[in-house]
């Protein structure tokens, strides 16, 4: 029997120039120095979207609203003998107030489709790209 999974919300925030931010995730981290969809985990008493809003505010110092956020997908592993599974859902976003900036450590940076296809990511952050730029 596997553990109930850990959900995770990413955003993928586009400039609206086909350009999408990425977060370059710190090296004492998990998956440090590999660049992710900006995010974090749904907490037991929110929704998915609400997380997302609370999440790319404390990562990113930017405010958005539910309104403009889209659900674009999800991606998920699935572990074996019973390690939690993660499911990362991942949402559109082309309106926040603010500018983008790295509040947690790591970097920001804004990349073309075929750009982040080519960086190195986390293999669920792989399987986000691969679906919203249909590759």
């Amino acid at each position: 029997m596997t553990a109930d999974p850990i959900y995770v919300v990413a955003g993928a925030l586009s400039s609206g120039e086909d350009r999408f931010l990425m977060h370059l995730r710190p090296e004492e981290k998990a998956h440090g120095g590999l660049w992710e969809f900006p995010g974090g985990k749904v907490e037991p008493t929110e929704i998915p979207v609400e997380a997302l809003i609370r999440e790319l505010h404390e990562e990113l110092g930017i405010v958005v609203e539910a309104s403009a956020c889209e659900p674009a997908g999800f991606a998920e592993d699935r572990r074996q003998s019973g390690q939690r599974p993660i499911v990362i859902l991942l949402y559109t976003i082309t309106d926040w107030i603010g500018e983008p900036r790295a509040l947690e450590g790591g970097a920001v940076k804004w990349f073309s489709q075929s750009e982040i296809m080519e960086l190195a990511k986390p293999p669920l952050d792989e399987s986000l790209s691969a679906r919203l730029f249909r590759a």
